[in-house]
């Protein structure tokens, strides 16, 4: 796929892919060049794993792309759309101190930091302030379990959340990964292959546990039992 261009950011990214995945046949990377989004989101709003609600935003309509542009993308799978809009204002981010967080989601910010901490060790509590928006006497009471939460934490990723996007948390990673002289690459690999070798006992088992399913009386009323039946009537 051709590299995207250097353009405005949408206003409504999200809302934007949305749409583009209910009315479209874009690829999701091809949706993830356009709107911005990392790809694995962009899946995640279309299978409603987040984003429930979000009313979506038609790019054409909002005079961020044209027609021509969705159907070239629609004919051509490695095509990326480009912007008609220049005007856009620029996004402006915070330099210092932990971002803001809607108050519905603030008691969510205990698990995403659980989370982190269990998942991705490599992420320093620098980068955790961040990408959750909180501070480091909280990860640390999290860490410790002085929390006042601690006793009921649910582990749950930033991401997921709402926190943060997949993107950030990847970005987070590889910071952390190549601080420490890793090659997040190779090092994602590992934890990939690593989680597949702890899921395996689990799927043995559900193997093993089917297999042991065998409904035995269906067997007896078709086969032995259905012939001793017919000795019975003779």
């Amino acid at each position: 796929m051709s590299k995207p261009q250097d353009a405005p950011k949408l206003l409504m990214p999200k809302a934007t892919a949305v749409w583009l995945v209910e009315n479209t046949v874009l690829t999701f990377e091809q949706i993830s060049e356009f709107t911005g989004l990392h790809k694995v989101e962009v899946q995640a709003l279309a299978d409603e794993d987040v984003g429930r609600g979000i009313v979506g935003r038609d790019p054409v309509k909002s005079g961020e792309t044209t027609q021509k542009e969705l159907d070239k993308a629609g004919e051509d799978n490695t095509y990326v759309m480009n912007f008609s809009r220049r005007d856009l204002p620029s996004v402006k981010t915070r330099a210092k101190g932990p971002k803001y967080t809607p108050v519905s989601k603030r008691g969510d910010k205990p698990d995403a930091i659980a989370w982190v901490i269990k998942h991705h060790p490599e992420i320093t509590d620098a980068q955790i302030t961040k990408i959750v928006g909180t501070t480091k006497p909280t990860i640390q009471a999290v860490r410790d379990r002085t929390h006042p939460s601690s006793s009921s934490l649910n582990p749950r990723s930033p991401a997921e959340l709402g926190l943060c996007s997949y993107k950030e948390l990847e970005a987070a990673s590889d910071k952390g990964f190549k601080a420490q002289g890793k090659d997040p690459a190779e090092m994602k690999a590992e934890r990939e292959k690593q989680q597949a070798e702890a899921n395996q006992p689990e799927a043995d088992a559900d193997t093993t546990a089917n297999a042991g399913g065998f409904d035995f009386s269906n067997f007896l009323s078709s086969g032995i039992g259905g012939a001793g039946g017919n000795s019975d009537n003779n």
